[in-house]
This record gives C-alpha cells, sequence and structure tokens, in this order.
C-alpha cells in the first residue's frame, strides 16, 4: 500500500481526491495548511507528497524547500499555475513532477505510480529481515521475537529495522535522526534515547542487560543477535 500525503487547502478537491485514491488502495493523509503539511510529512514518513502551491500560510514552493531540506520524499506538485517559469522554478525546487488541474485521480495515480518508478531500485528494505530470533518483513511492517508478533508504533518499527538492517554494526544518533526521524540532529535531542528505551522494553531487554540493542557509550546504539556479544 503506496502512503501518499496530500497537501491541498480547497476541500473541493481534497475531499474527492481523497476519496477517489483511497477506493485505489493508498492510504492517503491529508492537510490544508503548509505547515501542518511539513508537521504531517515528518510523523507520518509518506511514500510521496502531493502538493498544492496556494497555500494560505505559506508558498508552496517555499514549503517545498523547507521539506528538502528534512527529506528526500517525493513530490508531485499538483497546481493551477500552468506558465512554464512555474514548472521550471518547481522543479528546481526539488519537486519530482508536476500537473497542472483540474486532473482525474486517475492521472495523479499514473504520475505516482511514474515518479516511484523512477525511484525505485536495489532497496534495503525489500527483503525479510532475521537477526537471532527476531525478523522483521517491511513490506507487512510487523516485527516478531522467538516467534511472537511484536507491538510496535510505526516509529518503533522503523527504527527497529533501521537497526537490524545493519545488524554489528554501530549506528549513531545522528544517522538515526537524520534517517529515521527525518530530522536534523540536535546534540540535546533525547528523542532516540526515549524510543530504544521503549524498544528495549518490547524486546524484553534492559539497557542494563541486554540481548539485542547495545549501547556503544558515545558512539551510538548496535543491534546484534544475543550469540554475537562482544
Amino acid at each position: 500500500m503506496v502512503r501518499l500525503l496530500l497537501i491541498e487547502d480547497d476541500p473541493t478537491i481534497r475531499t474527492p481526491l481523497i476519496r477517489a485514491l483511497s477506493e485505489r488502495g493508498h492510504a492517503v493523509a491529508a492537510a490544508y495548511t503548509a505547515m501542518s503539511g511539513l508537521q504531517t510529512a515528518l510523523d507520518e514518513r509518506p511514500d510521496l507528497v502531493v502538493l498544492d502551491l496556494g497555500l494560505p500560510d505559506l508558498d508552496g514552493i517555499q514549503l517545498l524547500r523547507m521539506l528538502r531540506a528534512v527529506s528526500s520524499v517525493p513530490v508531485i506538485i499538483a497546481t493551477a499555475k500552468d506558465d512554464e517559469a512555474e514548472m521550471v522554478r518547481g522543479l528546481d525546487a526539488g519537486a519530482d513532477d508536476y500537473v497542472v488541474k483540474p486532473f482525474t485521480a486517475a492521472q495523479l495515480e499514473a504520475r505516482v505510480r511514474a515518479v516511484l518508478r523512477r525511484g525505485a531500485g536495489p532497496q534495503e528494505s525489500a527483503a525479510t529481515t532475521v537477526v537471532g530470533d527476531l525478523r522483521i518483513d517491511p513490506g507487512a511492517r510487523e516485527a516478531s521475537l522467538a516467534g511472537v508478533m511484536l507491538d510496535l508504533t510505526p516509529r518503533e518499527f522503523d527504527l527497529l529495522h533501521h537497526l537490524a538492517v545493519r545488524a554489528g554494526r554501530v549506528v549513531t544518533k545522528r544517522e538515526l535522526l537524520t534517517e529515521v526521524w527525518r530530522v536534523p540532529y540536535g546534540s540535546a535531542d533525547k528523542t532516540v534515547d526515549v524510543h530504544l528505551s521503549w524498544l528495549r522494553r518490547k524486546l524484553g531487554e534492559t539497557a542494563q542487560d541486554p540481548r539485542y540493542l547495545h549501547t556503544v557509550r558515545g558512539v551510538g546504539v548496535r543491534l546484534s543477535a544475543p550469540a554475537d556479544r562482544r
């Protein structure tokens, strides 16, 4: 299921588009202002963003530049502005494609497929990852430990998966904040520590008695199977 974020302030466009795309099997989140759209993009980490340029609080191009500073998520600009200069400005700011209103949901969906195909390639997340008794299926977004399903939040799943595909390697907090949270690194940020604590609890371990998640003081964290302790 492709996760889409639609940033569109006009409800006469937003509502039917959400319905049509949802009926086609997509998970669609929506925002009607630039800042709420940016926050949703950071929180939900969609597969693709559909961005209107005429937003009430901020120019869509400004939002696109802000988004590009923290994320590489594909973006399709959807706007009534059809002049070439505006199109070039959007593509130069980091958009992957441009569609002019009015358009049908089928036309937009075709562009979504095309953009995602261009961005597809050999991806680390394609295969199930197994580390000891830990099994992570990114397609189903499911993780299990010794055959028991883990009840993980979306962020916990992303964190666990990122560490698992790098099993045996120390991953820094800077990398986790950049790649999992898609936010700039801040030295005072305790977000990673808190989520690691929650994740350890669900894995049945503690920082003092780790099984899978091993803290390397002053560097980061390493995920490895219990038999691989060193």
